[in-house]
């Protein structure tokens, strides 16, 4: 085959009309109305930014400065960014009502290859960053468990560490405090180190037989999460305003400014919950109306609750006394609340398991989209006689979930998710750009105002970040080039040539 021929494969795109045809015939259920979506993407967002990232994005990392009191600020520009970006979600989502996202749109508008790789970082946003939730929900898990101390026997409440974290944070708190790994963990063989993050294995197995019953009753579990979460955040709110000292805001400004750009920056890991709901747009009744309503909502109700969250919890605790793990439930026994700290860490275990539910559920929409259109194998794509559900993909999902959290280092994934939600927004802005060339007269349900200008502009926010990201953290950055040649060699060495054996039949129908 020339070279000319493979260029002009790579770059085929599929039609929009093809796509929605498509997407007519699939065997899933529409059944999500817009407060679902809404629920989907308040869950994906809210518990993630407040519950895991937001005492980081306080005090910084060993690779990065923290914003202070100024992750407001932080918080805002995350917001601006996302307007962009969620504008160009909305247009396009309520064109093209198909499942899989970023990926399906790319395919619509750059090609096939393009497609695949904007789906394999896709992955890399979802899987990998719900290692990410996955492990902050055990660190809840174990102080909701503290709270049971008088009552449930101490094997239970302090079960052994080896059954906690996986082996590299056994590693590192071992040598932190002192110990000796081998006094630590059991060792199978004499040779092999045991050591698993049981918690996290034992909900995301969950919350994988959950998806497998179906959409509808896994988004019904997740508004009542998200009601108990929302509840709690506002009732933190509420009652830590009370306690609140105008001091602990000054210097309001970081010593180094750019911790507030590298605020933004984690902030971002939250707002993958735009894409969520893109994901599910085959399960939605009515998609062309719902689905801009549901994004650009919740980026409206997720960024009031942010900004109230932030300016209560650096005015209640300073900033070298923010907690890392569980700043929320931290800030309330701070102020001698223990016994809502307590309440506190119910509603993070509902708002973490949400966000489990919610990537677990994009993970496989989007896995779903891939393999039907023969990337990935056929049987992956399989759906349950009587759930309806894409049930092999699913327990693949959950199953790739749980491996890679046995080795992989917690905030390493954490940046990978960010590298992935830029990439992912960026694509989304230029395939709007495209579009208005491309397909000018295709009726629009929704539309960015000030085309071309908002989605210049989200493209620039997202493309400096991501530069000052790679910049910066230099481990994350590395893994992510490292991911995306494992993308590149697998479309090369599986899926060009399974694309190739998909169309020989259309050409002998030809004929």
């Amino acid at each position: 085959m020339s070279i000319k021929q493979i260029c002009r494969n790579i770059f085929k795109k599929r039609s929009m009309d093809e796509l929605i045809a498509t997407s007519k015939r699939s065997d899933l259920k529409k059944t999500l109305n817009v407060f679902d979506l809404i629920v989907i993407g308040i869950g994906a967002v809210v518990g993630t930014g407040i519950f895991t990232i937001i005492g980081t994005a306080i005090t910084g990392s060993a690779e990065s400065a923290g914003a202070g009191p100024a992750i407001v600020i932080s918080m805002v520009l995350a917001a601006i960014a996302c307007v962009f970006s969620a504008l160009c979600y909305s247009e396009i989502a309520a064109m093209i009502p198909v499942a899989g996202s970023a990926y399906t749109y790319t395919y619509a508008t750059m090609g096939e290859f393009m497609a695949w790789m904007v789906g394999w970082i896709l992955m890399l946003e979802y899987a990998i960053g719900n290692i990410t939730v996955a492990s902050a929900w055990t660190g809840y898990f174990i102080q909701f468990l503290k709270g049971f101390k008088h009552c449930l026997p101490d094997f239970v409440v302090n079960f052994p560490l080896w059954l906690r974290y996986d082996y590299r944070t056994m590693n590192s708190l071992c040598d932190a405090q002192g110990w000796d790994l081998h006094d630590k963990i059991p060792y199978l063989f004499g040779h092999i180190p045991v050591a698993i993050n049981l918690p996290a294995v034992a909900i995301v197995l969950i919350l994988t037989v959950l998806l497998v019953r179906g959409v509808k009753e896994s988004t019904r579990v997740a508004s009542i999460m998200v009601g108990v979460n929302m509840f709690m955040i506002l009732s933190f709110v509420i009652v830590g305003a009370f306690y609140v000292k105008p001091e602990n805001w000054t210097p309001f400004f970081p010593a180094d400014p750019s911790g507030v750009i590298m605020g933004a920056f984690l902030i971002f890991f939250a707002y993958i919950g735009f894409d969520a709901i893109s994901t599910t747009a085959e399960e939605t009744a009515n998609p062309q109306r719902d689905l801009p309503i549901a994004i650009l909502g919740t980026l409206v109700i997720c960024t009031i609750l942010y900004v109230s969250v932030a300016l209560v919890l650096t005015g209640l605790v300073p900033v070298g006394n923010i907690d890392v793990q569980a700043p929320i439930a931290h800030a309330m026994s701070y102020i001698g609340k223990d016994w809502f700290a307590g309440l506190i860490s119910v509603g993070a275990l509902c708002a973490l398991t949400s966000v489990l539910l919610i990537y677990q559920l994009g993970t496989t929409r989007i896995l779903y989209a891939i393999s039907r259109d023969r990337f990935l194998p056929k049987s992956w794509r399989l759906i349950h006689r009587k759930y309806r559900t894409p049930h092999v993909m699913t327990w693949i999902s959950g199953l790739i979930v749980i491996l890679c959290g046995l080795f992989m280092d917690l905030n390493i994934s954490a940046a990978l998710c960010n590298f992935g939600t830029f990439t992912s927004f960026v694509i989304i802005c230029l395939a709007v750009l495209i579009l208005r060339k491309t397909a000018p007269d295709r009726h629009r349900p929704f539309k960015v105002p000030l085309c071309p200008w908002f989605p210049i502009a989200g493209i620039l926010i997202c493309g400096v970040l991501i530069v000052y990201s790679l910049n910066t953290l230099k481990t994350s950055s590395l893994y992510f080039l490292l991911w995306l040649i494992i993308g590149f060699l697998i479309y090369a060495l599986y899926g060009y040539h399974q694309k190739r054996l998909e169309e020989q039949p259309r050409k002998i129908l030809k004929k």
